[in-house]
């Protein structure tokens, strides 16, 4: 039986997950995702293969765990953002691309943002498994909101509009990720992309 490290299974399990998430982070920048196994992931973290399969079945089934482990507490504040009708549609846009961003800085969201994590980034197909899905879903209703009240401008396909503020974010979220130093200013400069975009016409 694994020697427990902690004082209680759960602080001990915390302390693995942190283990498996440093041993991907060190992984992913040495080497391209698909060439990266099992066998590379317990060696990197200092345990044994039987031990890893206590936590995930496989690659693909651990790196969705920790996506979902880093991103439940950031969908959760990015709906309850956006549920807040009583707030500017601008305003709340602000603060999403806010949260996004300071949630790049944690070890675990940031190993999607690697330089090596193309492939993995793919094993996130559309839907439950995916939390960028969910808080997508989020912007595109407050975005909604926005045109309702006549915030923004009028845009003829708010689906694509959204699908192309998502890969300015993208690209501002690995730049956080590899600088956390820059998350000011990379905070800043994303919030005018994003509402100079949708800016009334003459504004």
């Amino acid at each position: 039986m694994p020697r427990i490290r902690a004082a209680t299974i759960e602080e001990h399990h915390e302390m693995v997950w942190a283990d498996l998430t440093e041993a991907m982070r060190h992984l992913l920048l040495e080497r391209d995702y698909d060439s990266i196994n099992m066998g590379h992931i317990a060696a990197q973290a200092g345990l044994a293969r039987n031990t890893l399969y206590n936590y995930a079945k496989d690659k693909r089934s651990l790196v969705l765990e920790l996506a979902r482990r880093a991103s439940r507490p950031l969908v959760e504040l990015v709906s309850t953002i956006a549920a807040r009708s009583s707030d500017s549609a601008a305003n709340r846009l602000a603060e999403i691309v806010e949260a996004v961003l300071t949630a790049s800085t944690n070890p675990e969201m940031g190993l999607m943002f690697l330089p090596n994590a193309t492939s993995l980034v793919a094993e996130f197909q559309a839907g439950s498994e995916n939390p960028f899905t969910t808080i997508g879903a989020e912007v595109e209703a407050v975005i909604r909101d926005g045109l309702a009240k006549g915030e923004f401008r009028a845009v003829d396909d708010v689906q694509l509009v959204v699908e192309l503020l998502s890969g300015a974010m993208t690209a501002a979220s690995s730049r956080v990720s590899r600088a956390p130093s820059t998350l000011s200013i990379t905070v800043r400069a994303a919030q005018h992309v994003v509402l100079a975009s949708l800016a009334p016409n003459g504004d």
